[in-house]
């Protein structure tokens, strides 16, 4: 059986969610997008947990189900938050547990080093990153600990502000216990390959979702094949980087991520490693140093040329989400829109699933649905042959395509360049309301 999961997401209880945040809503658009397994998100958190536990039963396995045999594996974030070589370290990392009672036992553990869980679904904690995976470890060796979107900025094992420059700096002699790293949206696995540090762990992918819209939900996924789905199947062939079950990995575009480039976000900057070295990474307008975003990380730690493939690697797919592809290809607004959803809902309707539209539709059979301009899109991104326009300091990137006014896209994505608040009092017009026509018809 072919498993795709995202093994990374949140439920409502972390900051900056959604409040629709539900199992029913997750394994609805799960579906939707072409998912079959999820991560929790936020087990360590009392109330998701309890939740958790009334909507979901263990089938033995180390999997739970919904009622009509959804699977979802544990899973949460932690971020440690502490000095290490007169340095404030931030570090995220993904936990992923056998059932739940492994879950209590671990939430039990952290909580008796006085780490608060119901201040955060994903909360906060003083443990540095060795200490964390030997604690983990302590409950139960087939738990897994992953760091998570190991590049970005600012909360990661090889951040810019404040990671390492090596797995050993950050977990110490527990590094032999990390056996995979999450790539993040701003980084993929050829990104990745140019460390030789990191060929041994295996490279998984996850959305990180805050919602459960599908441009969020699984824009970053995994896909195996499994005889039958278990907990032991899922983490071996996760921990050996075994091909013959760990197929290949969804990622979105590099440059798509909201740290691809350097850059700052209210001054309008963003620079290549290339520009933002001949600046001395100081920005030009208010002079202070940039974010240096995850492409110049890579080629500061790198001991390969770009294009370098190891043996043994778990290939990859490149994708943007169905969404992003219409709204740039049609020039049609926010993501929201009710005329985006019409056309999303007619090729969800044909083929089935937004990755059997990505991955697997030919332009032929696209073009008796849509407009073949935006049938050739389609395509055009899966062959990777669309340009990008890179993000940079918690901005998205987003696609350009020939023909379409490169002045009225900029002014389209300005939103995601001003400070949150506004762009979220911005964005609320347009949020659909209850009973209109969007997708929440499905």
């Amino acid at each position: 059986m072919k498993v795709i999961a995202d093994l990374h997401m949140h439920g409502r209880f972390s900051r900056a969610t959604s409040t629709q945040l539900t199992v029913p809503n997750l394994v609805k658009y799960a579906k939707i997008k072409g998912l079959n397994l999820l991560g929790t998100g936020d087990f360590t958190h009392p109330l998701w947990l309890q939740e958790l536990k009334g909507s979901l039963k263990e089938d033995g396995t180390g999997v739970l189900r919904d009622m009509e045999g959804f699977g979802f594996i544990l899973s949460g974030e932690i971020s440690s938050i502490y000095s290490q070589d007169g340095k404030v370290r931030r570090v995220h990392n993904i936990i992923l547990a056998r059932g739940f009672e492994m879950a209590e036992q671990i939430n039990e553990a952290l909580t008796k080093r006085k780490v608060n869980l119901r201040s955060d679904g994903r909360p906060i904690c003083g443990i540095p990153c060795p200490e964390l995976v030997e604690l983990i470890r302590g409950v139960d060796k087939e738990a897994e600990v992953i760091p998570a979107h190991a590049w970005t900025p600012w909360f990661s094992v090889f951040g810019s502000e404040s990671g390492f420059d090596s797995m050993e700096d950050c977990y110490k002699d527990q590094t032999k216990n990390i056996h995979a790293l999450e790539t993040g949206l701003s980084s993929d696995p050829a990104m990745n390959w140019r460390l030789s540090s990191l060929d041994k762990y295996s490279l998984v992918s996850n959305s990180d979702s805050h919602s459960f819209w599908p441009w969020r939900i699984g824009r970053e996924a995994n896909v195996f094949e499994f005889k039958s789905l278990t907990y032991r199947d899922l983490l071996s062939a996760i921990r050996e980087k075994d091909p013959k079950r760990f197929l290949y990995t969804i990622e979105v575009d590099p440059s798509y991520g909201k740290y691809h480039f350097d850059g700052h976000r209210l001054c309008n900057i963003s620079l290549s490693p290339e520009e933002s070295r001949k600046l001395g990474k100081w920005c030009p307008v208010c002079k202070k140093p940039l974010t240096i975003g995850v492409l110049h990380r890579v080629e500061e730690l790198a001991d390969r040329s770009a294009g370098y493939v190891p043996k043994g690697a778990i290939p990859f797919k490149s994708l943007i989400p169905l969404t992003e592809i219409i709204s740039a290809r049609t020039g049609i607004g926010q993501l929201y829109s009710k005329k985006i959803w019409v056309i999303y809902s007619q090729l969800i309707e044909r083929f089935g699933s937004e990755f059997a539209v990505l991955l697997d539709s030919e332009e032929k059979e696209l073009g008796r649905v849509v407009d073949g301009k935006l049938a050739e899109a389609i395509v055009k991104v899966r062959e990777g042959k669309v340009e990008i326009k890179p993000g940079y300091d918690g901005v998205y990137g987003y696609p350009v395509f020939q023909g379409v006014d490169k002045a009225k896209l900029e002014s389209k994505f300005e939103k995601a360049k001003l400070p949150a608040g506004k762009a979220k009092a911005k964005s609320k017009k347009s949020t659909p309301k209850p009973g209109q026509k969007s997708l929440r018809e499905f």
